[in-house]
């Protein structure tokens, strides 16, 4: 059930950039999976355009969520239990550092943004980059100042097209099997008080091609 809710959430976020972000300005591609020499980091959205490159990652929520900036792990209350998680930022930051690696661009022009997916309320000051729904959208379209040329667009989406392993299962059962290795078993929500859950790392792999 939490698999078919992340993959829903990834679903939405996915349409709401394909309804806001016109595609003849904006290249999109998703479920970027890039092999490093640690092992391999999955992102779950990139757009590449005329005002930067922005690497979305998603979060499928709901309840009351807390944390910050700085934080290295976030609170969700859901009624009467409470769970912790990874600070989406921090695992966003490895994402934009990735891409600054295989691109070799300027890392000012990679921005981070959280899109969050569900019926999740923010209830503590959050920065800019950390958006509810349709926000990601409107923070994106928020760039206006021109960094790159459209030919210079096309030949960064076409150098990370050539850099991602192909977006199969088999590359996300390799990922999977990688941050098993890497961190154990730990779940990536960690319950607070008598009960236990056990939610996975990722959610459910998409090999729907580059648009």
């Amino acid at each position: 059930m939490k698999e078919a809710k992340g993959f829903f959430g990834e679903l939405v976020i996915r349409f709401l950039g394909w309804v806001g972000l016109d595609k003849t300005v904006y290249r999109r591609l998703h479920n970027v999976t890039i092999e490093l020499p640690d092992g391999t980091t999955q992102i779950d959205h990139v757009f590449v355009s005329r005002y930067g490159i922005f690497v979305v990652e998603t979060k499928t929520l709901k309840g009351w969520i807390f944390g910050s900036e700085r934080n290295a792990t976030w609170t969700q209350k859901l009624y009467k239990q409470t769970f912790k998680f990874q600070n989406p930022l921090r695992q966003n930051y490895k994402h934009v550092k990735a891409l600054e690696q295989v691109l070799g661009v300027d890392t000012r022009n990679i921005h981070s943004v959280v899109a969050c997916a569900g019926s999740a309320e923010l209830k503590t000051a959050m920065p800019d980059n950390v958006t509810v729904g349709y926000g990601y959208v409107r923070y994106i379209k928020r760039f206006q100042d021109l960094v790159w040329t459209d030919s210079e667009v096309d030949e960064i989406a076409g150098r990370l097209r050539s850099s991602r392993l192909a977006p199969t299962r088999e590359t996300h059962r390799r990922h999977v099997a990688h941050l098993k290795e890497r961190h154990g078993q730990e779940p990536s929500v960690k319950p607070v008080g008598k009960r236990r859950r056990v939610e996975p790392a990722l959610g459910l792999d998409d090999d729907i091609k580059d648009e």
